[in-house]
């Protein structure tokens, strides 16, 4: 979550987020049992950035314990912002934040070609110093050279019984944000985190079921999504089958970095079991939760 001039500094997190928790008090005002993800892109690239500049003072820290810091601090920030959106609308609710982890499988080929970009962009003869510690940076033409890792594909939210038991006593929970940290099984049945990023709307996607959720709503920019995004003949999609948006997927409609994670996410929970899922604009989560905005996702006819 970053602020209006999109960046993360603590001022423009702590407004674009009481905004977003506006809108999730109005969800749970009208009487949903709501458990939270949300993103942390922006924190963990500014994180990476403070950990480089310092090298020479302290030892940096590995990416899953970035994951896993940014995920407390927005985790604290949306919980003061719930909490006190709900308390002047007269409910008295607490909300649970949880660090959870996310299991990848070690094999998977996001490992061996990296495409998550993350960080800052340097000129190639100051990226290339990090290159040779053993990072992998992209060329992206005019900005510069930036680091990318590894987006695989998550297996199981380890902690989701955890984010179960919180929701079932009670709590508002958040979960899984910025994808949870990734970690992988070793031969003896440790965890071990890893040097990657989870895609947060595909574990949203993983976690949803498991903690019993119905109904499953993606926050963007955009009222809807879009096919023929950009173009003067873009039209919004607005209810939709399983069906027909893997058609359109698959037609090449949503971009890779952007919508089409959304879109897969979307699919994915529906498959799954649930009743339906929305993707629309953080003013109108309300309706889309209750079906009546955005793009709604729905299983296809029996």
């Amino acid at each position: 979550m970053t602020g209006p001039d999109g960046t993360a500094a603590p001022e423009a997190q702590r407004f674009a987020v009481q905004t977003a928790m506006e809108r999730v008090a109005d969800l749970v005002v009208s009487g949903a049992e709501v458990v939270l993800t949300h993103g942390n892109g922006p924190q963990v690239g500014e994180l990476l950035v403070k950990n480089q500049l310092a090298a020479q003072v302290v030892p940096q820290q590995p990416l899953d314990l970035c994951d896993a810091q940014t995920q407390a601090t927005i985790g604290t920030l949306i919980q003061g912002a719930l909490e006190r959106s709900l308390a002047v609308r007269g409910i008295d609710r607490r909300v649970a934040v949880l660090v959870t982890r996310t299991r990848v499988d070690p094999d998977d080929p996001g490992f061996a070609r990296p495409t998550k970009p993350i960080g800052r962009y340097l000129p190639e003869h100051a990226a290339r110093r990090y290159v040779e510690q053993g990072e992998t940076w992209a060329d992206f033409g005019a900005p510069g050279w930036r680091r990318v890792v590894a987006s695989p594909e998550p297996l199981e939210v380890v902690d989701a019984s955890a984010a179960e038991a919180l929701a079932a006593a009670g709590f508002l929970v958040v979960a899984a944000g910025g994808g949870g940290i990734p970690v992988v099984r070793e031969s003896g049945g440790a965890l071990r985190g890893v040097e990657a990023v989870v895609d947060k709307d595909l574990a949203a996607a993983v976690l949803a079921p498991v903690v019993g959720v119905s109904t499953m709503v993606i926050a963007t920019t955009v009222e809807h999504a879009m096919v023929r995004y950009g173009r003067p003949d873009a039209w919004p999609i607005e209810r939709v089958t399983v069906g027909e948006l893997r058609a359109l997927a698959a037609a090449g409609h949503f971009a890779g970095g952007s919508m089409g994670p959304k879109v897969d996410a979307a699919i994915r929970f529906v498959e799954q079991g649930g009743r339906r899922a929305a993707i629309t604009s953080l003013e109108l989560i309300a309706d889309a939760a209750a079906g009546k905005a955005g793009t709604v996702v729905e299983p296809d006819p029996a």
